[in-house]
């Protein structure tokens, strides 16, 4: 188990950008459907281009909540790792960062919240 992750300084304002644009209250929320997001597209990410992590900060607890187990399965399933992999943080972040950057690059021409919800139900789809 880790105990933080930090985006990176680019992504720290897409984070309150995306997460004002969506009405989604709280910051964790868009971390959360980043990473989903990004894992939906069954793209591996190659750890050697982890971005810095001088961006938003979350403990894990307020990052996954209780469903803490099912985030790090969704990432050790993707990877084929043990749940106590070193790399997993890293994975973390790689897919919350790259999720954040796809998610804006689709809402500077969408209008928000249908959008979203496309995009989370084409992510459902591919764990089903």
């Amino acid at each position: 188990m880790f105990s933080n992750i930090k985006t990176s300084k680019s992504n720290k304002e897409l984070v309150s950008r995306l997460t004002s644009k969506l009405n989604l209250g709280t910051e964790n929320l868009i971390a959360r459907i980043s990473m989903a997001h990004s894992l939906g597209l069954d793209r591996r990410l190659e750890l050697a281009n982890i971005a810095d992590a001088g961006g938003k900060e979350y403990s894990f607890k307020v990052l996954f909540g209780d469903n803490y187990d099912y985030y790090i399965a969704l990432i050790c399933v993707h990877y084929n790792l043990y749940k106590t992999d070193k790399d997993i943080p890293r994975y973390v972040k790689m897919h919350i960062d790259d999720g954040l950057e796809l998610l804006d690059k689709e809402f500077s021409t969408t209008l928000g919240i249908d959008s979203l919800v496309s995009i989370i139900d084409k992510g459902l789809s591919v764990y089903a």
